[in-house]
């Protein structure tokens, strides 16, 4: 990960949002993406276990976040035999932002028989920069398809930049949590530009990624009366890893995401 500023700096319990932490949509909203971060790096770190596998993280965010300092609580909710839940809260001075769950699932031997699986991809991994005279986005992405130039299906390759949180790496499940947010807009642009912006992401993952690339394809899409359903197969280095589901609703284009 290059030598960029962090998205947040931890002062005395908060997380103070860096300028470059806002959305494409206003300059004075935090990305929705980082509050989903900001929630898997806590329940990680305050839940995660050897032989605990992180097989699912959903995301909820219900209100617009100014670039305010905030606060992640997280509280483990079930702790059984096979299973762990538990989930976060992310709030500023204004009251709570967003929340998450957690799903995390005790790891076993894998049992017989054939099953049908997910395909891998033909997509190469990207060598050197993405190419010039792409959105303008604070991390590194290669279209594979296109943006919006026909409907669908598209393909892309996100890679992290910066660090979430100054001085700290970004563990796998972060950056997993971090790219599943790009489900949205991946799965929702049309020919005529992005018009939905996402409530919602669900992140389920058969095993941690293994490479600092991570692709998104898109799978599936469905909207009616302004509320639309998205999902996307994730892919790492060595093949697909997961699947994300997004709801969005109607919202006026973003001119950074045309």
């Amino acid at each position: 990960m290059d030598n960029l500023g962090a998205f947040f700096a931890l002062t005395k319990g908060e997380y103070v949002p860096a300028p470059h932490a806002h959305s494409p949509w206003a300059v004075d909203m935090l990305h929705g993406r980082l509050l989903g971060g900001l929630a898997a790096r806590a329940i990680e770190a305050e839940h995660g276990e050897e032989g605990l596998h992180f097989a699912r993280l959903t995301v909820d965010l219900f209100r617009n976040s100014p670039l305010l300092p905030l606060t992640v609580e997280a509280v483990r909710v079930r702790d059984g035999r096979r299973i762990r839940v538990a989930d976060a809260v992310l709030s500023t001075e204004q009251g709570q932002v967003a929340r998450a769950s957690a799903v995390l699932l005790r790891n076993g031997e894998q049992p017989p028989g054939a099953l049908t699986h997910t395909r891998a991809w033909e997509e190469p991994l990207p060598q050197g920069p993405p190419p010039p005279g792409g959105p303008p986005l604070p991390f590194e992405l290669w279209q594979l398809t296109g943006w919006g130039e026909r409907p669908g299906p598209h393909r892309a390759w996100v890679r992290e930049v910066r660090p979430l949180v100054e001085g700290e790496e970004v563990s796998p499940f972060t950056l997993a949590a971090l790219a599943a947010d790009f489900a949205s807009p991946l799965s929702n642009v049309g020919t005529e530009g992005l018009h939905y912006i996402n409530a919602d992401y669900t992140l389920t993952l058969s095993r941690l990624p293994r490479s600092p690339e991570l692709g998104l394809e898109t799978i599936g899409h469905l909207g009616n009366e302004g509320v639309a359903l998205g999902q996307c197969v994730m892919h790492d280095a060595q093949g697909p890893i997961g699947y994300v589901t997004v709801t969005a609703v109607a919202n006026p284009p973003s001119r950074a995401l045309r």
